[in-house]
């Protein structure tokens, strides 16, 4: 067969075909069992036609047989070429074993999928092709990207309208998992009261953790991530495999600050050589416990959303991951040019992250900076206004977490030794060192509230405060 003929002669399976439509007419009730296909999985016309035709009668309680029908198509030109009455006759008395029903659609479906790469396969020819000023090579893989990922996911996970009590049926199953799992549902963040605060963290929700600078957010989201990861090898519906997308930090200073966290090692003294042999045969060995954390790091700079959406598709198809993190929001590039107008193109990028948590179906935890209005304010508790740059990101998501440490600021009032107010001084932080606060302050399916957490500076690590604090 010739290379035009096999382009032109697509994969299908007419026998398959022919085998659904004739069972369907034989029985209605078969098609519960192959309610996944749609008219245009099916590759002959005449077949998309009848299909299509059979489930709008069904959905309308109609009795479907090759009697009922046929009037529908008396003067279709399409089923009398075919040969009219005789066509239906075909279909019921050759329809083959009953039990094959669930395979054969399955196997149009695959037909379909296949047709669908080799016509996306030629668009993408197409589209190399051709110059167009107004489409960068970026844009076609982005796009080309998107379309395999569509296809990966129908029949999966397919949107639009859903029955109602479809979706009763999955928010019941929900809830009987949560019941099962003590109220958690969502990627477990390793931190106790913020799990039974938030539940873990859902699918297709867009979370913001924000804060000022030397707060603690890299650590914090160091934290959810290797936490989750972690939790992933005995506990897969709890944990998940995380994709850490590290736009300030080098890869190699992200890792580092999780090995000398699991180490108990300030990482300064790591990265500066100051640690004993008792110590590195600690490091080596809490490393070689770390190799299979299924923790991937992405730290290319100056990242497009077409290149986020990109890179996370791919490892959605081939990793399964279950949670993305972004460090951080401010430094991501809309895939328009906007010019000075940040505040624009903060929108685009937090609605963009929010459609893609959603088109995942997993959920998104991006970092943001505060504005400087924080400092300027006696008290130093951030408020969702304190958010840089555009209201769109408490609109946009749907949980917005602040670290706050008072200590940082208190720390920074010390008064001179032997003064009245160092005893003061000293009993204040007493009682917030190694405390810090993280501050619900939006969560669109939950209350608001505080959680307090155990901070070792030193390490850089999150924990639980109840049961690491010696204060």
């Amino acid at each position: 067969m010739s290379l035009v003929n096999e382009i032109l002669e697509q994969p299908h399976s007419q026998q398959a075909e022919q085998a659904i439509l004739g069972a369907l007419l034989y029985n209605n009730l078969f098609y519960e069992k192959i309610a996944f296909l749609e008219a245009d999985h099916f590759y002959l016309p005449i077949h998309k036609i009848i299909y299509s035709t059979i489930v709008k009668m069904i959905y309308k309680g109609e009795l479907v047989t090759p009697i009922t029908i046929s009037p529908i198509f008396k003067e279709n030109e399409i089923i009398i070429n075919a040969g009219g009455a005789k066509y239906w006759v075909n279909l019921v008395t050759n329809i083959g074993p009953i039990v094959n029903i669930s395979s054969n659609a399955k196997h149009i479906f695959e037909l379909y999928l296949r047709r669908s790469m080799i016509n996306l396969s030629f668009d993408c020819i197409k589209d190399a092709k051709t110059f167009d000023v107004e489409k960068s090579v970026g844009q076609i893989i982005e796009h080309t990207e998107s379309e395999i990922f569509k296809l990966t996911q129908k029949g999966v996970a397919n949107g639009g309208i859903s029955m109602f009590k479809d979706v009763v049926v999955q928010v019941i199953a929900q809830a009987k998992q949560a019941s099962l799992q003590h109220s958690l549902v969502g990627v477990s963040t390793g931190l106790e009261k913020l799990d039974s605060h938030l539940g873990g963290f859902h699918k297709s929700d867009l979370l913001i953790l924000a804060g000022r600078p030397s707060m603690g957010k890299t650590a914090l989201a160091t934290t959810f991530a290797f936490n989750a990861a972690k939790k992933y090898l005995n506990d897969k519906n709890t944990g998940a495999k995380v994709c850490f997308f590290s736009l300030e930090m080098s890869s190699e200073q992200l890792v580092g600050r999780i090995v000398a966290q699991e180490a108990d090692i300030p990482s300064d003294r790591i990265r500066k050589g100051i640690i004993s042999h008792q110590e590195f045969v600690k490091l080596e060995e809490k490393s070689k416990l770390l190799y299979e954390i299924p923790l991937y790091i992405d730290d290319t700079p100056a990242l497009t959303m077409a290149g986020l959406r990109t890179r996370s598709r791919r490892l959605l198809r081939q990793e399964n991951i279950g949670l993305i993190i972004i460090d951080y929001l401010q430094l991501l590039r809309s895939d328009k040019g906007f010019g000075e107008n940040r505040v624009q193109e903060l929108s685009e990028i937090t609605r963009g992250l929010k459609a893609l948590a959603k088109e995942l179906n997993i959920p998104i935890i991006a970092l943001s900076q505060l504005s400087r209005a924080v400092e300027q304010r006696e008290d130093k508790q951030p408020q969702l206004s304190d958010l840089r740059e555009s209201g769109s990101i408490e609109q946009d998501s749907d949980v917005v977490m602040f670290i706050y440490r008072e200590a940082y600021y208190e720390g920074r009032k010390k008064p001179p030794s032997g003064s009245e107010k160092m005893q003061e001084w000293q009993l204040k932080m007493s009682q917030i060192y190694n405390k810090a606060e993280l501050i619900i302050a939006k969560q669109r399916h939950g209350p608001i509230g505080n959680i307090e957490l155990h901070f070792d500076e030193a390490i850089t690590k999150f924990s639980n405060l109840d049961k690491t604090s010696n204060l």
